[in-house]
Formats: C-alpha cells, structure tokens, sequence
C-alpha cells in the first residue's frame, strides 16, 4: 500500500472545490493583464472569469502552425489568444483537470468562432499525449497549485518537442513565509 505523504488527492480536492465555487465577476483582473486589443478577441464571458496572474503569452512567441500545450486552460482567455496566435493550421490543446473549465474553454472557442482548440481533461502530473507532440507549452498561475511540481515540469519536458518553448508565469512562495494556519488553509492553497 503506498501512502500519499503530500495528500495530493487532499490538495485536488481543495482546488476542484474552490475553482468550482467561484461565482463572481473577475474582469478586473483580465483588465490589469491583458491589453483592451487582446481581451477584445476574447469572449466576455471568458474575460469576466479571468483568474491568471500575468500575460505570460506577450513572450511566448507563438508561431503560425504551431501546437500548444495550455495547462490550466480555465475560462479561456489564454487558449483563444494562443489559438489566434497559431492561426487556422495551428492548434491549441487545452488541458485542466476539471470539465467545468474545460467546458468554460469550449464556450470560449465556440463564441470566438475557433475550430483549432482542442480539450483534453487529464492532470499536469500526467500529461495525456505522446513524447514530443508539442512545441510550445504555456501555464498561467496553475502550476502552483499542484503539490507535485517537479513531476509536472518532468511532463511538460516529455511532450516538448526539441527545441520547444516553455513559457509559464506562476506564483512561487517560501513555505516558511507563511504561517501554518495559511499554509493548511484550502482556500490560501487554491488562491
């Protein structure tokens, strides 16, 4: 019997639980990020559900044609510019463990007359796709939330082909420069 000593199910669960329950309007957030041309692509529904913590795409360098890999792909915002980016020979894979947000993503792609982003519930420890299918792979604020991140950056080097990008803005923090009763707490985790 092999014991979970992060309480990674623990920690999925928190997160399935708080990204499900979010219910309010967080344009704000899209509008700090992403410049009024950029969320002007984007549906406004995608744009009032953003939760990610920087325009990481702005160095992404996405090139017509390309496949990219969004992990975390929630309401949308950076799976549709991603597949503007690539044009209609490219194509986007987004990937988030919850088919709330993948269903987010769809409506997103759908509103936005896209027909090149593809949805694949799966998790970032375990990358559904073959070893170098993609060549570039994006992530904005997701891979915090994951409690085993290195197994995460080993998958995303799996399905990179040679010389793909990796662009990924996150949140990092010392566990020490919090106090327990943060660190503990679900909604500090999924936040």
């Amino acid at each position: 019997m092999s014991r979970d000593l992060i309480h990674a199910q623990e920690l999925k669960g928190l997160v399935r639980e708080a990204y499900g329950a979010i219910c309010l309007d967080t344009r704000q957030i899209a509008h700090k990020l992403y410049s009024e041309e950029e969320l002007a692509a984007v549906p406004d529904e995608s744009v009032s559900r953003a939760l990610g913590v920087n325009n990481h795409l702005r160095f992404a360098d996405i090139e017509p044609g390309e496949t990219v890999l969004d992990i975390g792909s929630g309401a949308g915002i950076d799976t549709v510019l991603a597949a503007k980016a690539t044009g209609p020979s490219g194509r986007v894979i987004a990937l988030d463990f919850l088919p709330e947000m993948l269903e987010r993503t769809s409506k997103a792609a759908a509103d936005a007359g896209l027909d090149n982003i593809e949805l694949l519930e799966g998790e970032m420890e375990a990358i559904p796709l073959p070893d170098d299918s993609v060549d570039q792979v994006i992530s904005n604020g997701v891979i915090n939330l994951s409690p085993r991140k290195r197994r995460v950056l080993a998958e995303c080097a799996r399905v990179l082909r040679p010389g793909g990008g990796f662009c990924v803005s996150d949140l990092v923090m010392e566990e020490n420069a919090l106090p327990p009763e943060v660190l503990t707490h679900p909604a500090a985790w999924a936040g």
